[in-house]
């Protein structure tokens, strides 16, 4: 098996949404296609990858650093014993020449490269992703269907709370139990206003309603908000601090009693790591969010995943962010709590395969050989345009 060719390009995914933080009205992704040497139906297998929404493309570091190492590497370098490609000993080669620590838009470009590495290599077994790694990373038995929740509740010019009670009722129509919505972009009477308009859609539990916080809060605000929100039961308070500030989320743990989720800003093993060791997070309760398309790949991911059983954590408390393929077929696999869904956002990237069916927050998976971007078909035409 060799690789002939890679591409690289960028799709816009941008809107005029908003979180806590960040507009979107400029983001976009990098998209990657890498063409084999092995025929099927008369054509080349490709892989495909993307970088996970919330991050902006990454095209300089791939064009200048991870694709050249990677299509000058010799081929034979890329195999496993078997004369398979092996996505980590990849990962080794687009690694070479890097110091350790900073991994922010680094750990982006090797994501994207390492998600198409594991459809191609997946592709060439005949196998869906989540089969290929059940059997290598799992333990052969993967899950036949996962949790979603829908994601969404930003805010938008002139969005009123009929507004956002009709998004989320759309949720609700499109067979989703739990909903998720930004907070923090606005004060806390206004965000308290606009959970409980969310709630009331909900039949009044709040136990279905997640808020994300996009790590806008500092100490005093973080545990403000906690005050107020305790009282209604959510699914989770999310991401309250900056990602790195471990004090403060270890703090708000200390002080708030419900679930908290973090983690998709976090794009390495040592970071996860110290996520655990110091960010008070709780493995009876808490949800882990790391992005592996966004954290250098699948094959740190699995890095993260021995790190957490090291530690004593079920992977059943780890719900991925990114709402895409690719998280989904890792669910299935590695046996996580879940996946994000993002049903009315950053398209084409974002979402499932279009004949992807929710029914009460699970959605099964298909026998697509690869993550299956051949299935949704606006996307797809943007990778093959790619190549073609």
């Amino acid at each position: 098996m060799k690789i002939t060719n890679v591409y690289e390009g960028v799709v816009p995914i941008s809107s005029s949404i908003r979180n806590a933080w960040i507009d979107f009205s400029s983001m976009d992704c990098s998209i990657v296609a890498i063409e084999s040497d092995v025929i099927r139906d008369g054509k080349p297998l490709v892989g495909y990858g993307f970088n996970s929404n919330g991050r902006y493309s990454a095209g300089e570091i791939l064009r200048r650093r991870v694709l050249p190492r990677l299509t000058a590497a010799e081929p034979d370098s890329l195999l496993d014993e078997q004369g398979s490609l092996d996505p980590a000993k990849a990962w080794q080669v687009m690694m070479r020449n890097e110091k350790p620590g900073g991994h922010g838009e680094r750990s982006v470009a090797v994501g994207v490269v390492d998600m198409a590495l594991f459809d191609l290599a997946s592709k060439i077994e005949g196998k869906p992703l989540y089969r290929y790694l059940s059997e290598r990373h799992g333990d052969g038995q993967p899950d036949d269907s996962v949790f979603v929740y829908a994601a969404g509740g930003y805010y938008a010019p002139d969005k009123t709370l009929t507004d956002l009670q009709d998004e989320m009722r759309g949720f609700l129509d499109l067979g989703y139990d739990v909903v998720k919505m930004k907070i923090g972009g606005a004060d806390l009477a206004e965000d308290l206003r606009r959970i409980e308009a969310v709630i009331d859609v909900l039949d009044g539990d709040g136990s279905r309603l997640a808020v994300d916080v996009n790590g806008r809060f500092d100490l005093t605000t973080a545990l403000a908000y906690g005050r107020a929100i305790e009282p209604y039961g959510l699914f989770w308070y999310e991401e309250i601090g900056d990602p790195l500030d471990y004090h403060l989320n270890a703090t708000v743990a200390e002080h708030y009693a419900g679930p908290i989720a973090t983690g998709e800003n976090l794009f390495s093993l040592q970071d996860a790591r110290n996520l655990i060791r110091y960010g008070g997070m709780r493995p009876d309760r808490d949800t882990l969010q790391f992005d592996p398309a966004l954290s250098y790949g699948l094959t740190e991911y699995l890095r993260i995943q021995d790190m957490l059983r090291q530690h004593g954590w079920s992977s059943r408390r780890c719900i991925p962010h990114g709402g895409h393929q690719f998280s989904l077929h890792i669910a299935a696999a590695l046996k996580l709590g879940g996946n994000e869904s993002y049903p009315g956002e950053f398209q084409p990237t974002g979402g499932f395969a279009d004949d992807a069916v929710v029914e009460k927050s699970r959605v099964g998976l298909t026998d697509t050989p690869g993550i299956g971007f051949e299935g949704k078909a606006a996307f797809y035409k943007v990778l093959r345009d790619l190549h073609s």
